[in-house]
């Protein structure tokens, strides 16, 4: 399968949860790559790559998380870049 590269923007309980390191986790686990960090709005940033069903595990993943509560996402696909693990930035 294709890999794809998703940008995406969480809105709702996203920062001082865990979110970026609860993400991190889940798609090292699932060996996926690219980096999230948290926004002066409030809103956490994601770029993600790999295969599509395994963002979308991701995804569910993060929203089982009982500290963190996802209202709604803005995502984009974007093109795959080179890289090697998913980081904190």
């Amino acid at each position: 399968m294709a890999e794809v590269r998703k940008r995406i923007i969480f809105h709702g309980r996203v920062q001082g949860v865990g979110f970026r390191y609860t993400a991190k986790y889940l798609a090292r686990s699932l060996r996926l790559t690219g980096w999230v960090k948290n926004e002066w709005d409030g809103t956490v940033s994601m770029e993600v790559q790999g295969r599509e069903a395994l963002i979308q595990k991701l995804l569910v993943g993060l929203n089982h998380n009982q500290f963190i509560s996802i209202e709604w996402l803005d995502t984009e696909e974007i093109p795959p870049e080179k890289e090697s693990s998913f980081q904190v930035r």
